[in-house]
């Protein structure tokens, strides 16, 4: 099969029946095989029932039903898993995002041989204080901290070689962080491709300003995993080492001085370097327990379930 279209959606019954045309349209006149697989992230309103009414009318479209709303990243994940496409294209379901993208996305993949391309919504039509500016903010941080020079991170529309989404692991809220996930997990050539952004025709935004804190604060985890996830003493043991270092060398201070030079003056505790030693090896002995409790937990943790499918079509 040539191309897998994976669709993470919550409450967009309104713009699936034109999606779904607008796709089918674009893989026909290119003449690709292919299957569209949609992933209804717990909808509350039609969206489970266009899919099914699609998957009628199209043997091609396939969908996941999760049990209650998971969150993007689980959505990715539970697709990722089922896809079989030589190229795995993702989009959103708002159709911001235009499938008329797809041929070269497939073509940069599949005949230039790259893993992942990115797409950049280079011109907005979003508000530009509550999403371009946090997105500029965002993706200047990523790109310090992942060393790859995209624009936007975050943009739904992207392509991969399939081998590529069998072996990225998207959990928690890091969808917003898979070209850093591909590059960890060994894949270097991601490029990027500048595509068309087009206003929200129906319903509104699921996502508000929190996201953008809530993707700092994920950069700041996959930072961390993608150095330390392996070695975590690596980093607690340095860091306690020195603190308690530090520690220890304000406490044989103070111990030399009270003895040799000034035996009679003040009390050991009445001088701030004592608080000093005493808080420094406290805190140098809670960074090695936190590296032995990484370490210990490292080696048992295990596959927990993350997510809980209660339908599927065609799969």
């Amino acid at each position: 099969m040539d191309i897998s279209v994976v669709i993470p959606l919550l409450n967009e019954d309104e713009s699936l029946n034109e999606l779904h045309d607008w796709i089918a349209k674009v893989m026909q006149s290119n003449r690709y095989s292919y299957e569209i697989l949609f992933i209804d992230d717990g909808s509350i309103d039609n969206s489970w029932e266009v899919i099914e009414n699609l998957s009628q009318k199209n043997k091609n479209v396939k969908g996941l039903r999760f049990q209650k709303n998971y969150g993007k990243s689980q959505a990715l994940n539970a697709g990722f898993k089922e896809v079989i496409g030589d190229v795995v294209i993702t989009m959103d379901a708002d159709l911001q995002d235009s499938p008329d993208e797809i041929p070269e996305l497939y073509n940069l993949i599949k005949n230039e041989g790259f893993d992942l391309i990115s797409g950049w919504k280079k011109k907005r039509y979003d508000s530009k204080i509550r999403k371009n500016i946090p997105s500029k903010l965002f993706n200047a941080a990523a790109r310090k901290t992942s060393g790859l020079k995209l624009h936007d991170f975050n943009c739904g529309l992207k392509s991969y070689k399939n081998e590529v989404v069998k072996n990225v692991d998207v959990r928690g809220e890091m969808h917003r962080y898979i070209p850093i996930l591909a590059k960890n997990a060994g894949y270097y050539k991601i490029g990027e491709k500048v595509v068309t952004h087009q206003a929200r025709k129906y319903g509104v935004t699921k996502f508000g300003i929190d996201r953008f804190i809530n993707g700092f604060l994920d950069l700041i985890t996959i930072w961390f995993l993608s150095k330390f996830g392996k070695r975590p003493m690596h980093l607690f043991g340095l860091l306690g080492t020195i603190m308690f270092i530090i520690g220890c060398a304000f406490s044989f201070y103070i111990g030399i001085d009270k003895l040799f030079f000034n035996p009679t003056g003040r009390l050991i505790t009445q001088r701030p370097q004592f608080y000093i030693a005493l808080v420094t090896m406290i805190i140098g002995t809670q960074f090695f327990l936190a590296g032995f409790l990484g370490e210990i937990t490292l080696r048992t943790k295990s596959d927990e379930k993350r997510y809980s499918i209660s339908k599927k079509i065609n799969l």
